[in-house]
């Protein structure tokens, strides 16, 4: 997999995920809403591990700086 992920898009997704996280756990989001989210943050968070988003390779995005030959 190469990777498609920026260092700051890394970190977003890292914060996004625990907020997520924490909210699911002290019950602030609840039901299937509560659930989907949690989810979400799941998919962040092993986005963000990996540094690949496979929606981003779909959609032929990378937010990586791309090295320049010379």
């Amino acid at each position: 997999m190469k990777r498609n992920i920026s260092t700051a898009d890394r970190i977003i997704r890292f914060i996004v995920a625990v907020i997520l996280g924490i909210l699911y756990f002290n019950h602030t989001l609840t039901g299937t809403w509560g659930i989907m989210l949690l989810i979400i943050g799941i998919v962040l968070f092993l986005t963000a591990l990996v540094n690949f988003c496979p929606l981003y390779r779909i959609l032929g995005i990378s937010t990586c700086r791309v090295k320049q030959s010379n």
